[in-house]
């Protein structure tokens, strides 16, 4: 999330996630962010403009069915997760609780197959309940405090249909005591709480920055079996 960004753009961050989380608000900061870029990239954090490497990878080694398939990426951000996915032949929802980022997704991908909605992950639509065969889950659940993880996670986990696919690309914090954030790595017992959901642990990957060799990241792919 903060990989490689200026001191003072990542003291904004965490300034505006501080503010939003005394409002008891953990999400509201993120349209405050993309609304004062005004259109600069370089001011939002995570905005690289290109698929995240380790989707990218995983997309390549595994090679997952796309055809007839859905997809939903959570948080999309600029999307350009969403339109790897869509490339892939998967008929993809991507959604950001920030409206101004959705308007920003349109405006860069104006002929785009993906359907992009304004939704907030604490609030997921009925509808998409148990509907998607592959969920991407990438850098947002680290956006929010630990006040609010486990019902973040009960949000991600609903999403994903029988059958159907989650993949999880977050920090990961070896230790449970809680993290000073944002970001806030994502621990063991909190990954836990997936399978206690009904979702099936098919392969975890540590991957690590050689240039931040002092931050972990995780890829984890569950799988659902029943609701």
């Amino acid at each position: 999330m903060f990989e490689k960004q200026p001191q003072d753009l990542r003291q904004k961050v965490k300034q505006l996630a501080t503010e939003a989380l005394s409002k008891s608000d953990p999400s509201a900061w993120f349209e405050v962010l993309y609304a004062e870029a005004q259109g600069d990239t370089t001011q939002i954090p995570w905005a690289k403009l290109t698929v995240n490497p380790y989707l990218q990878n995983w997309l390549l080694t595994y090679n997952p069915q796309s055809q007839g398939r859905s997809a939903l990426v959570i948080g999309c951000g600029l999307g350009d997760d969403a339109e790897a996915l869509a490339e892939l032949g998967f008929q993809v929802t991507a959604f950001d609780i920030s409206a101004t980022a959705i308007a920003w997704c349109r405006q860069r991908f104006p002929d785009s197959p993906v359907t992009y909605a304004i939704a907030d992950l604490l609030d997921i639509p009925s509808q998409w309940h148990h509907t998607f065969d592959l969920v991407v889950e990438s850098r947002n659940l680290q956006a929010l405090p630990l006040s609010v993880r486990s019902c973040a996670i009960r949000a991600v986990a609903s999403l994903v249909a029988v059958q159907g696919t989650l993949l999880l690309i977050n920090r990961f914090r070896e230790t449970e005591a809680e993290p000073d954030g944002p970001p806030w790595p994502l621990s063991n017992s909190e990954l836990a709480q997936f399978e206690a959901l009904g979702l099936s642990e098919v392969r975890r990957t540590l991957l690590m920055d050689p240039e931040q060799p002092d931050v972990k990241h995780i890829r984890l792919e569950y799988q659902r079996q029943i609701y």
